[in-house]
């Protein structure tokens, strides 16, 4: 089952963030989410623009795409994403996010990144409101709600941001979309339960993971807890 089938479908996702594995191996740290279980990849692209920080690029991505077969949750911080998109989509982007808050036409953008042939993803900061991504979630996928401020690993996860994403659930609910929630920033076998019982399906968690003990164990964690918190918010 591919990532767009299970998400599809409701089930749970945990996606290890490949910013916090050791950049020096990072190879390895894609084998060791492939291994672990994981049911894809997330990287972080960073520009040194839309965040104060510089990360990878598109060749990182395809040396993902040729180390592992998992899907590749590609996430764009970046002001002017929109020279890029196709770029990263060859180089093995199944998931591409752009951020609500960026120059340009953003329905555009993600039109474009459906006709390329990847999922299309919005992605809001935490202090922007669940309503900045009201028209736009129509085209999309996916819809990722930053817990931390981007452009660093290794933030505590923002717990103010539950309540958008409670507001998120409920209007997707109330629309008939068939839209995941995502959650990327500070996620731990702690906070994935008030993120799942809001209403995510999808987690991204990069220190919790990469500097746990034992990766696929944690996995399995998250996964059986998110599950267990987010039937509870459907009954």
């Amino acid at each position: 089952m591919d990532y767009a089938q299970q998400t599809a479908n409701g089930e749970i996702i945990i996606l290890p963030s490949l910013l916090a594995a050791d950049f020096g191996y990072l190879a390895d740290g894609v084998r060791q989410a492939d291994d672990a279980g994981a049911d894809g990849l997330h990287l972080d692209i960073m520009d040194g623009h839309f965040v104060p920080n510089l990360s990878m690029g598109p060749d990182v991505v395809a040396m993902a795409n040729r180390t592992t077969d998992i899907p590749l949750s590609v996430h764009l911080m970046m002001s002017k994403p929109a020279a890029y998109l196709e770029r990263f989509i060859k180089a093995g982007a199944d998931v591409l996010l752009i951020h609500i808050e960026i120059e340009g036409d953003v329905p555009a953008m993600l039109q474009q990144i459906r006709r390329l042939g990847a999922r299309p993803g919005i992605t809001l900061n935490p202090d922007t409101p669940a309503e900045a991504v009201f028209d736009v979630l129509p085209d999309v996928d996916e819809v990722l709600c930053m817990t931390v401020h981007p452009g660093y690993g290794g933030q505590h996860f923002i717990e103010g941001v539950l309540p958008k994403i409670r507001k998120l659930r409920s209007h997707i609910q109330a629309k008939g979309l068939c839209v995941d929630i995502n959650v990327d920033g500070g996620i731990d076998l702690q906070t994935i339960r008030p993120a799942a019982a809001a209403g995510a399906n999808v987690f991204v968690a990069g220190t919790s993971l990469y500097r746990a003990a034992n990766m696929p164990e944690s996995v399995a964690a998250m996964r059986a807890l998110a599950g267990q918190f987010y039937d509870s918010m459907k009954e």
